[in-house]
């Protein structure tokens, strides 16, 4: 075979190669289209013909003044708070960004997302401490505890952190705005905890297992005298004392109530439930009853 057929030759099989493959490729292509527009909807085909979209950054005040627009006229709380992180996001060393945070966290509060307005204002105290807004992000805090307090049926761990917080917020910022209200859903909580103790108190005296009811009223009278349960809580160790015996205890209950709350109904049970036993009451000083309320002034 001369050169020239040899090189001719030699062309015709590479370009019969370079189709086949070409034929070959094609036909993937189509097989993968005819999967793809298989799918349901096509969702896949779409996905996969699909452009990413360029990520634009945007202001960080105009993020944050849509925040403010959703939360106060459209009242939207969630979509506001998607707004203020995106702040964070976007400019997470900026001026916007601080501010950002704790109103997420305000917005969590409003929408009743508690955990993540504890998340963020906790965020807050954490970065910013010295921050003039350090106060009300820790009362935030304090506030979402107290506002999921459950009735005293059930376990009172949340109410337990809110007192934690909301000490908190008195001992670091006692001249602040928000230590008055903190003090006074201090005082909430509080009553809350020996509304706990009556409840289960009062479930041992119907058992008639007097030691573990005296052991509740004791708690709310040692620990939650400024609460509106301390009277019933003297009563009940009057009941409680006379009825195992110990009528120098009850004589002592019958009398500090008395002499804290003597127009109370429970103070005139009280006397008649102690005069039943043939006795007045008298105060014993170097009761726990009576040192408790010594300790603050009431007694």
């Amino acid at each position: 075979m001369s050169a020239r057929r040899m090189t001719l030759e030699l062309r015709r099989i590479s370009a019969g190669a370079r189709f086949g493959r070409q034929l070959r490729l094609a036909a993937g292509l189509i097989a993968l289209a005819t999967s793809l527009s298989g799918c349901g909807t096509g969702a896949l085909w779409d996905k996969f013909m699909a452009k990413d979209d360029t990520f634009v950054e945007e202001p960080a005040d105009k993020l944050y003044n849509e925040g403010l627009f959703l939360m106060n006229q459209k009242s939207d709380p969630k979509a506001a708070s998607k707004k203020f992180e995106e702040v964070d996001r976007q400019h997470p060393y900026s001026d916007w960004a601080r501010k950002s945070l704790l109103m997420s966290a305000y917005a969590f509060y409003n929408a009743g997302d508690y955990d993540s307005c504890i998340g963020a204002a906790t965020r807050y105290v954490t970065l910013h401490p010295g921050s003039p807004d350090a106060a009300y992000a820790q009362y935030l805090i304090a506030a979402s505890h107290y506002d999921q307090i459950p009735d005293v049926s059930r376990d009172q761990a949340r109410t337990e952190k809110a007192i934690a917080a909301l000490e908190e917020v008195i001992r670091k910022y006692p001249t602040s705005e928000y230590a008055v209200s903190a003090k006074a859903k201090l005082e909430g909580a509080r009553d809350q905890l020996a509304g706990k103790e009556m409840d289960v108190g009062r479930y041992y005296m119907e058992k008639r297992d007097y030691t573990a009811a005296i052991n509740r009223f004791k708690t709310v009278v040692t620990r939650y005298q400024t609460t509106r349960h301390v009277e019933e809580a003297l009563a009940r160790l009057t009941e409680a004392y006379m009825a195992i015996g110990i009528v120098g205890e009850a004589q002592t209950a019958a009398a500090v109530l008395g002499h804290n709350f003597p127009d109370s109904p429970w103070y005139k049970d009280a006397y008649n439930l102690v005069k039943s036993g043939g006795v007045e009451p008298s105060e014993n000083t170097s009761s726990y009853i009576s040192k408790a309320f010594k300790k603050l002034g009431l007694g």
